[in-house]
This record gives C-alpha cells, structure tokens and sequence, in this order.
C-alpha cells in the first residue's frame, strides 16, 4: 500500500465536492505565477458581497531542490506578517520539519509554531507544536493503512492547563473510485461521509453528521459532472433545503472563471440567495 493521507486529508474527496467549485456572496480573484528565477507569486483579492469587505494575500515561495528547502512569505491586508521554513526528506527519507513565525506590527503581537511529518509506506504521523510562553498546545495525529482500510487518531494536549483538548478517531476505507470515512470528535461529534466516481466524468459524495444530545442528523448530497474538458457542473443539497451550484469554465489555459449560487430552498420569494463570482489566472 502506498502512503496514507495525513489525518487532515481523510475524507478530503468527499469534501471537495462539497466545498470545490463555490464562492457564494464573495467576488474573488486568484493570480499566480513564477519568475524566471523560480520564485513562485501568489496574489488573492477577495470582496464580501454582504459586508462589502475586501481583503487580500500575497505570498512568495522559493524552493532550494538540492537542499530541500522551501522559504514561504505571507502577507494580508490585516498587516500580518508570516514566514516559513521546510526542509523535507533530506535528514531521512520521508521526514518533513517545519517552522512558521507570524508577527503583527499593529499589535506586536508574535506567534510561532514547529512542525515535524513523517511519512511511510503504512504510516502517516505528525506534532505540531505552538510556541506559546504560557505553556506549549501539542497536536499530534497519525493515520496507519493496511489493504485500502485507515485508521487514524489526532489530538491537542495543553501544557499549560495540563489538558487533553481534542480526541479525535477516524476509520475508513478507500480504493480507486471509493471512499469511505467516519469519525469520533470529542466522543460526541460523530460524522461520516462516503465518495464515489462513478464514471470518468461523474464523482459524487454524501455527508453525515450528528452531535450528542441533537434530535436530527445533519446530511448532505453533492455531485461533479466534467461537461467537456474545459468546463464543469457542481451541485449539493443539505437537509436544510439549502442548494448550492457552482460552474467551472476553462476560458483559455491558465485562465478559469467560477460562477456560483446559494438559494434557501424553503424561501425562495423571501430573498436572501447569494450569488458568487470567481477569476483564477495562473502563468
């Protein structure tokens, strides 16, 4: 068996059919590109329909290949300000260290975080550690895989309270064209969700979800059509009656144009729908 996903990925097919393909009350524009030199930019402007808030990125990425070092630096129109450091698979194979440092100059306020990986054939394992003076927050996950079936657990101890946090187990079981995921939060979130392609050019997904003392479950449906190799359909339902449907069209290469809406099922005449707009631009 290759690799399995890290505990943040399990499920990850299923919920990007639900979450791929919409911008719903945002107008939003992606850019990338990459300098002759290497160093890859990526500009993100985005606009709140409602609010009328706009709020962008820019970040730059460096790769040094020969030394497995990636240098990454982040800034937002909140006057944020981050950097990180990776150096990946040259201690031993498999292994990926991490450091990120964020500082705002509004506020001084600093944070930083390290961040170890270690990936293998059955095994997918990483700590995060969060470098705070009070006391460190540990998360910590690890996903195993035998024969298409994974199981997983990922936790948060705080040092400074001495407290398990988060506790957090997860099964599934994926093939080619099939997945299927649940999970334990907390030991009173309990969700699920399956994927299927079914063809080529259909993939489908269906979400479960359910917290301890709630009287319903929380379900959703979701689809992906490939209409022709430059355009796609998405659409999902909830048990809320809430529709969601997004459209992909490919205008040129490295020019993609996302168009989505929102509509409240139950009150169609009583407004409220969203609708969003999306350009990416990559060269």
């Amino acid at each position: 068996m290759a690799v399995p996903p890290a505990y943040a990925d399990l499920g990850k097919s299923a919920r990007d059919i639900f979450s791929k393909g919409y911008g719903f009350g945002i107008i939003k524009l992606d850019v990338k590109t990459t300098s002759s030199n290497g160093v890859e930019f990526k500009t993100s402007g985005s606009s709140n329909i409602d609010t009328s808030k706009v709020t962008g990125t820019l970040e730059t990425k460096y790769k040094l290949a020969e030394y497995g070092l990636t240098f990454t630096e982040k800034w937002t129109t909140e006057n944020t300000l981050g950097t990180e450091v990776c150096i990946e698979d040259k201690i031993t194979k498999g292994l990926k260290l991490q450091f990120e440092n964020t500082f705002s100059p509004n506020t001084g306020q600093k944070s930083g975080k390290v961040k170890a990986a270690y990936k293998r054939e059955y095994l997918n394992a990483g700590v995060d550690v969060d470098l705070d003076f009070a006391g460190p927050t540990i998360h910590a996950a690890a996903v195993v895989g035998y024969e298409g079936w994974l199981g997983g657990y990922q936790m948060t101890f705080d040092s400074a309270k001495s407290k398990l946090s988060h506790s957090n187990f997860a099964v599934g079981y994926k093939t080619g064209d099939f997945q299927l995921h649940t999970n334990i939060n907390n030991g009173s979130e309990f969700g699920g969700s399956i994927y299927q392609k079914v063809n080529k050019d259909l993939e489908t997904a269906v979400d479960l979800s359910w917290t301890a003392g709630s009287n319903g479950t929380r379900f959703g449906i979701g689809a992906k059509y490939q209409l022709d190799p430059s355009a796609s359909v998405s659409a999902k339902v909830n048990n809320s009656s809430v529709v969601g449907v997004g459209y992909i069209q490919t205008l040129r290469p490295g020019m993609k144009l996302i168009l989505s809406a929102l509509v409240d099922g139950k009150n169609i005449n009583a407004g409220g729908h969203k609708l969003g707009l999306g350009l990416e631009l990559e060269a």
